[in-house]
């Protein structure tokens, strides 16, 4: 519930409207989501600050008038078939090779077996390997009591029956 406290206040202000894919940050708005490549990979972009906005657009040659209202939410289904096709145009690979690097707020979506090997995951120990399972390094990160991962995931149902026993 913590993390919804943003919204609850958007909300309260008549600023968040309870609907899925409705708000700026929920895939509503064509600044904020993920679109599908021409592999069928998909890329997400968060360009909701204006200089990040005005670099996507150059980046992804998103010109006309349209563009410039970015927070006019009757053009947003338009923006985003508009978007939705400049992104089609291009493999997820092409689009992090054009954009890495950048600060137009384009990021690759990656799967679960992808994600630890992403260079920046890589570049930041972001998962780890124990007894021949991966997963995510612990977070956040203290310099004095450093987080650690004693033992892999357990299987589903593993302990159930001595913890059933013992109650």
């Amino acid at each position: 519930t913590s993390l919804m406290a943003m919204m609850y206040g958007y909300h309260a202000r008549g600023e968040w409207i309870d609907r899925r894919a409705t708000n700026a940050v929920d895939g509503g708005a064509p600044f904020y989501g993920a679109y599908r490549c021409s592999d069928g990979e998909f890329i997400a972009l968060g360009a909701i600050e204006p200089q990040f906005y005005a670099r996507m657009r150059d980046l992804f040659g998103l010109d006309g008038v349209d563009f410039d209202q970015q927070w006019d939410v009757d053009l947003w289904p338009d923006l985003k078939a508009r978007i939705a096709h400049a992104v089609a145009q291009r493999s997820r690979a092409e689009w992090v090779a054009l954009l890495g690097g950048t600060d137009a707020c384009v990021a690759p979506v990656l799967s679960l077996q992808d994600a630890p090997a992403d260079p920046h995951n890589l570049a930041r120990d972001a998962f780890l390997m124990v007894e021949g399972v991966i997963q995510p390094a612990p977070a956040p990160r203290f310099s004095r009591t450093p987080g650690v991962i004693h033992s892999p995931p357990v299987r589903a149902g593993h302990g159930s029956r001595e913890a059933l026993l013992d109650w």
